[in-house]
């Protein structure tokens, strides 16, 4: 996977929290960790693209990420260098020819909401219509265990809270595992990372502890990952999109429970109920 093009890049990560004094309930004075979040503007070929706020911990792999979501860019050999700089909290991309239409592809936007902002641009939703994912088969025994193994990740999440996590798993385990101040800002992240390492999406799964929007089933169609799980609830828009585009989508998934709102034709069901359930009862 590492012998595909690789455009130049920093390695600009930074710290994800820091440390501030809080005051408890018994006016004890206490050192605690707090989510760094701070602004990241995307800029291409000298064009103002967007300003995320993000915890910067990988913001090359968000900016590539974006740009691939976006539909703003779709071969990485156009790209020629990411340049992140903290003091002006940019990320500047350099493409190999140069962009002069950028006032075209910038022009029809649709800006989404949920925790932080995301923007849909051009022709996404139409593009939508040519996905039909092929069904991931998957067995209810390995939802459980990578349910399982996805509790030893959300390091962020446990020191200060405040932040999402996003993770790309095969089978049981778990690819790469990303946390940011929004859902979005890890899903690109993780797409970036697919996009710069050569990953093919089609038997991999993705998870999430945000809600099943319907940016996020547009993010996990674009990245051709046929499941989709979080541990948050859907919306109607997010079901309607993965029942168009063929995502198998679980909710409320944590320990030993998911629902499934689609696809639940490609779960085998191997785990037995216990004793005092019955499909009859679950039915009701």
């Amino acid at each position: 996977m590492s012998s595909h093009y690789r455009p130049e890049m920093t390695h600009a990560g930074v710290n994800p929290t820091q440390a501030v004094h809080a005051v408890d309930e018994y006016q004890n004075t206490r050192e605690m960790h707090i989510a760094d979040e701070r602004p990241l503007t995307i800029y291409v070929d000298r064009y103002e693209i967007v300003t995320l706020m993000t915890l910067g911990t990988q913001p090359e792999l968000l900016t590539l990420g974006y740009l691939k979501n976006q539909g703003l860019m779709t071969d990485i050999r156009d790209i020629k260098s990411i340049q992140v700089d903290w003091d002006v909290s940019a990320s500047v991309v350099t493409t190999v020819t140069g962009e002069s239409q950028w006032e075209d592809k910038l022009g029809s936007r649709t800006v989404t909401t949920g925790c932080g902002q995301g923007t849909i641009f051009g022709d996404i939703m139409e593009q939508l219509a040519d996905i039909r994912l092929t069904p991931l088969k998957l067995k209810q025994s390995d939802i459980y265990t990578l349910l399982k193994n996805l509790n030893a990740y959300n390091d962020v999440y446990k020191t200060a809270g405040a932040v999402h996590g996003c993770a790309l798993c095969h089978g049981t385990g778990i690819i790469t595992f990303m946390e940011d101040v929004g859902r979005h800002n890890a899903v690109d992240a993780i797409a970036g990372l697919m996009w710069l390492e050569g990953i093919n999406g089609n038997d991999k799964l993705f998870y999430t502890t945000g809600r099943l929007t319907s940016e996020m089933v547009i993010k996990v169609a674009q990245m051709g990952i046929p499941a989709l799980l979080s541990r948050s609830g859907i919306t109607q828009m997010g079901l309607k999109l993965a029942q168009d585009v063929g995502v198998t989508m679980f909710s409320r998934a944590q320990g030993k429970h998911f629902l499934i709102y689609n696809g639940s034709e490609n779960i085998e069901f191997d785990t037995e109920l216990p004793p005092k359930f019955s499909v009859a009862n679950v039915i009701s």
